[in-house]
């Protein structure tokens, strides 16, 4: 069965990219293109791609699961917020001067 009637991508060509590591549907577009002219089959390689065991894909799964190994590399320096780059104070924009104090 055709999955991309744009360039003629079938079920089975998707499967053969997937299993030789294309894990994503922009993956599976470097390899053959399919999705890349009207978009209408995204949704198709998406639904033959499934949730299978991708080691990309588990390897991002782990960073996004909070507690795990992955999740404790990224840190915050110390004094910091998580996600604010160090001196850099939140919500003040560098070289504007804050109003001071009445």
């Amino acid at each position: 069965m055709y999955v991309c009637s744009c360039f003629g991508i079938t079920e089975k060509q998707v499967k053969e990219h997937a299993d030789a590591g294309a894990c994503t549907p922009r993956q599976i577009a470097s390899a053959c293109k399919a999705g890349t002219d009207c978009g209408g089959c995204v949704r198709a390689i998406q639904a033959v791609l499934g949730r299978g065991t991708c080691p990309r894909r588990e390897l991002l799964d782990r960073k996004r699961t909070p507690g795990t190994a992955a999740d404790t590399t990224t840190e915050a320096a110390p004094g910091t917020a998580p996600g604010i780059a160090p001196g850099i104070a939140p919500g003040v924009a560098p070289g504007i001067p804050l109003p001071d104090a009445a």
